[in-house]
């Protein structure tokens, strides 16, 4: 459902990654069908899919460690059809993140693991996700920053963006 946070739960190996990485388009699928939003997206490449609306947030640190906040961000726009866009999502993005401004020219290695997800969140927004797949949002994270991603997603969630997550953490994800 639309505005809705639905959780993945299940063993190591039991292929909930495998699932998400198909549900993007990066595995073929090879039985059943995937349906966003009524639409058939069965076999959609990664592109198609963020033209789709559907974003995916993979688990671990997914930031270009070397370039700075602001170029990480820039970067998480390249797949815009308007280009001309960029600067003004940039703003917004980091008008919503105030750490991220601050940190604007910081390299992005330097940042904490939890701000290093935050960014990662932060970047997927730039497309004004319909559905946001984020795979292990706490993972390495301390107990306060876990909490501080889970109130992201659960605002992410207010303004209506459909959210698929996967959490080891069963609790906090049942939590949402």
């Amino acid at each position: 459902r639309r505005g809705a946070i639905t959780t993945v739960i299940g063993p190591n190996g039991a292929g909930k990654s495998t699932l998400f990485k198909t549900i993007f388009g990066l595995l073929t699928v090879r039985s059943g069908s995937i349906v966003i939003d009524g639409r058939d997206t069965t076999n959609f490449d990664p592109r198609a899919m963020l033209d789709a609306g559907v974003a995916y947030v993979p688990q671990g640190r997914n930031i270009f460690p070397e370039l700075s906040v602001a170029h990480n961000l820039e970067l998480g726009a390249v797949a815009l059809k308007d280009q001309s866009r960029v600067p003004d999502r940039v703003a917004a993005i980091m008008q919503r993140f105030p750490m991220l401004k601050e940190k604007a020219r910081t390299q992005a290695s330097t940042l904490s693991g939890g701000q290093q997800k935050i960014l990662e969140v932060a970047r997927s927004l730039l497309l004004d996700p319909k559905l946001l797949l984020i795979d292990e949002p706490s993972i390495g994270l301390s107990p306060l920053l876990v909490q501080e991603v889970f109130d992201i997603l659960r605002g992410l969630r207010n303004k209506g963006v459909t959210i698929l997550l996967i959490e080891q953490n069963a609790n906090m994800a049942l939590s949402v």
